[in-house]
């Protein structure tokens, strides 16, 4: 793709018509039903220096009472890196979907974070973590759920949707797909935090499910949304669900248009809260469906779908959103929400609290 972008700026007058023969010849060829004339339009003619990235790692009830200076500095600084690993991706010419690749994968090995070394322990003392990844390209997207031992899970889901012929894979039969990938794995010593045991202990304790960290009331999932400058957009969501949870419990991030969700004519979307909520509301989708539809901007759409549509349901959590113009947006209607962003433009901020 890169190659024939170069082609386009740096052949003599008239050479880029036979490059743009040879790719719409290809477009048509392509039994890619989403792939349609926007798209191509967009391949030529977005290439420009506007990039974006944004990233999550859960929202909630964060007390500052409870956080001591030295945990707020390793908060950001785990934020702090799993930005600056997307945004490198991007800054070098590369594309959004190895840029949120990065990010989240970086979040998965913070511990502080509820999602791949950091995930919480089921009810049976076992980690199920789920993730996914979604190209605005053409509307591909993978998913896993329910999978144990996968050192990062996001880089699976990214496998599941480039090479399984699949969208969604779960527990064992991922696990395998995950072997045959030659992707990593760890024991269980690798995924065990005794802060995580400790919640584990108390929910058991008191009969109940928990979101994330004791005393508070975080939704515990990390995420990243991007746009590169090639004009292609895409998200990805990891988590390790809910404290004590049992039945092999599936929430919204794994699903493609709920918590995750990447669109190259409106936007990309990654979703931090109450999952069950989130699921039914189809958070992602919803967004953009608000943006083609009804011609919203990107703040318009989020702000109707977190302040309004979710409160209305009792669904407490946030997100990251970034436009294909690069504007991003990161709401949420609960105490707070772990989250970051750059762009190319100058902006740049790590926060955890409401302003």
């Amino acid at each position: 793709d890169s190659d024939i972008l170069h082609s386009q700026k740096t052949l003599p007058h008239g050479k880029v018509f036979l490059f743009q023969a040879v790719y719409n010849r290809c477009i048509h060829s392509a039994k890619r039903p989403y792939f349609h004339t926007a798209h191509k339009t967009s391949f030529f003619h977005h290439m420009s220096s506007t990039f974006s990235i944004a990233i999550h790692g859960g929202a909630g009830t964060i007390d500052r009472n409870t956080m001591t200076p030295e945990l707020q500095v390793k908060y950001e600084t785990g934020l702090h890196n799993a930005l600056e690993a997307g945004y490198a991706i991007l800054e070098r010419g590369g594309s959004s979907l190895d840029a949120v690749e990065a990010a989240v994968a970086s979040l998965e090995d913070f511990p502080l974070f509820n999602a791949g070394k950091g995930a919480v322990f089921n009810h049976n003392g076992k980690h199920e973590m789920d993730a996914a990844i979604m190209s605005g390209i053409a509307l591909e997207a993978g998913g896993v759920c329910g999978i144990s031992n996968v050192k990062n899970p996001v880089k699976l889901a990214r496998a599941i949707m480039e090479k399984s012929g699949h969208v969604l894979l779960s527990g064992v039969g991922a696990e395998d797909f995950a072997r045959q990938q030659n992707l990593p794995f760890e024991n269980d010593a690798y995924f065990f935090t005794e802060q995580r045991f400790k919640q584990l202990q108390e929910a058991i304790a008191d009969d109940r499910v928990q979101l994330d960290h004791a005393g508070e009331k975080k939704f515990g999932t990390v995420g990243a949304v991007a746009l590169d400058a090639h004009g292609n957009l895409a998200a990805a969501t990891s988590t390790g669900g809910m404290t004590n949870k049992k039945f092999g419990r599936i929430g919204d991030s794994p699903v493609p248009g709920s918590g995750t969700y990447a669109n190259n004519e409106t936007c990309a979307v990654s979703c931090t809260g109450h999952g069950e909520l989130f699921l039914r509301s189809v958070v992602g989708h919803d967004i953009s469906c608000l943006m083609d539809y009804k011609g919203l901007s990107l703040k318009d759409a989020c702000d109707i779908v977190v302040y309004d549509k979710l409160v209305k349901i009792g669904g407490e959590g946030g997100l990251v959103a970034v436009d294909k113009n690069g504007h991003i947006e990161m709401p949420f209607n609960s105490d707070g929400m772990y989250r970051a962003c750059k762009t190319s433009t100058g902006l740049h901020q790590i926060k955890i609290y409401k302003d």
